[in-house]
């Protein structure tokens, strides 16, 4: 603008001089005329040339503000092949390079997040003045919290939070430590924290992982091979016995001897009552892999209903999809196991729900229930609480369970009796 008014100025001081100029003579004025004509025109193509430049480095400023504030849409026009056109060919280009960068780094954060929210470990986020800034969805599951829990301080987190949840985390230890839920159950979590420097605040992750299905496993596992090498020993074992037993009562035959008749047949109950005891183990031991079909839950409780007496609904129709073999077997075993806890038959109940996610099985019965002490044995092989139990019974459930990828939990009723949950995917 000030631009303007200097050459505004400068030609009426020019025009202002004309009238004193014909005063001078023709030769002197004709020479002063032309050089305040080439004075005009230089000041008018400079100021031209200034303007062009003026409105490119205005370009280039606005440009890199937009920079500043993270805005990568703005391009400059390239017209002329001078130095200002060079540095805006260099704008587009780092423009061009920081917006395929933005948008990569923005993809690498979908595909974070996408992972650690659908990740089955409970991860959470806390920073220097111990506030949640972020969590997944299996953490708001583990603190059974219907919104996200960011924004709130841990110690109001931990204050609702299953029994020794508050101990492992204030502790700052990693390893295992246990949970109780509302039902009484222990189960087994491992718990890994990390600290890290984010905007200058120092933030700290906790990892919390289910580790009761993998330690089942690995114990089931073990158990597994124990049986299938005392199982071995046994069978090698029970053959000649068994070869020699049948020899020695061909002898014994000749000689009419009532009482060495009674040995040889209290022999041959034993041996084979191992022999059945040393096949459910290794019916435990070789559950080969479920063969999954569906199956109609009300044929199936009508199947139970004609060798076990329980209650069920028998309007109720549904289908699930497990082996049905497995699934009978398992019915059987807890069906089995509340005729024998001391109950009614008429106070035993097999109940089913279905929703889009999962199908639970309870079997309910007002027996003696199971003390709270062996509570967390009682899925254990060999485990029993009953005199004659082989303790394979609740075990053969949990494998079965473990194979279809389930849950099975054991709870004592308020009202007295025991309560078997299972629960199978969908």
């Amino acid at each position: 603008m000030q631009t303007k008014i200097n050459m505004i100025a400068f030609v009426c001081s020019a025009v202002g001089l004309i009238p004193l100029l014909w005063m001078l003579p023709w030769g002197i004025f004709d020479k002063v005329l032309l050089a305040i004509g080439v004075s005009s025109l230089s000041i008018l193509l400079a100021h031209h040339l200034f303007r062009d430049t003026h409105e490119g480095l205005s370009a280039l400023e606005m440009g890199l503000l937009n920079l500043k504030d993270g805005e990568y849409s703005t391009t400059l026009s390239e017209q002329n092949e001078d130095e200002l056109d060079h540095l805006c060919h260099l704008y587009n280009h780092t423009v061009q390079q920081l917006r395929d960068e933005k948008h990569w780094l923005f993809q690498r954060e979908l595909l974070l997040d996408k992972v650690t929210q659908s990740s089955p470990e409970a991860l959470f986020l806390v920073n220097d003045q111990q506030q949640i800034v972020f969590s997944n969805i299996a953490a708001r599951q583990f603190f059974n919290a219907k919104q996200g829990l960011e924004g709130r301080l841990l110690t109001d987190l931990l204050a609702s939070a299953p029994k020794g949840v508050s101990e492992a985390v204030l502790s700052a230890k990693q390893g295992l430590f246990g949970v109780v839920r509302d039902d009484s159950e222990t189960q087994t979590w491992h718990i890994s924290t990390g600290n890290f420097v984010l905007n200058n605040q120092v933030h700290t992750l906790y990892i919390l992982k289910q580790m009761t299905r993998e330690l089942s496993r690995q114990e089931v596992a073990v158990w597994k091979k124990v049986i299938r090498i005392i199982s071995h020993e046994l069978n090698n074992s029970l053959g000649p016995i068994s070869s020699m037993l049948h020899s020695g009562k061909i002898i014994s035959s000749q000689f009419n001897e009532e009482r060495l008749a009674r040995v040889f047949s209290t022999i041959d109950e034993r041996i084979k009552h191992l022999s059945d005891f040393v096949h459910g183990y290794g019916k435990f031991a070789k559950l080969p892999e479920p063969k999954l079909t569906s199956i109609d839950w009300q044929d199936l409780l009508n199947q139970l209903s004609q060798q076990w007496t329980f209650a069920y609904d028998k309007t109720q129709y549904a289908t699930l999809v497990a082996d049905p073999i497995q699934l009978e077997q398992l019915l059987i075993n807890l069906i089995k196991n509340a005729h024998e806890s001391g109950s009614e038959a008429k106070h035993i109940k097999v109940e089913f729900q279905q929703t889009p996610q999962q199908s639970i099985i309870c079997v309910m019965d007002k027996g003696k229930g199971i003390a709270e002490t062996v509570m967390n044995n009682v899925l254990v092989p060999f485990y029993s609480t009953k005199a004659s139990g082989s303790g394979l019974g609740l075990a053969l459930c949990r494998e079965i369970t473990d194979a279809h990828h389930g849950h099975i939990s054991l709870s004592n009723r308020k009202e007295g009796g025991l309560e078997v949950r299972v629960t199978l995917p969908n």
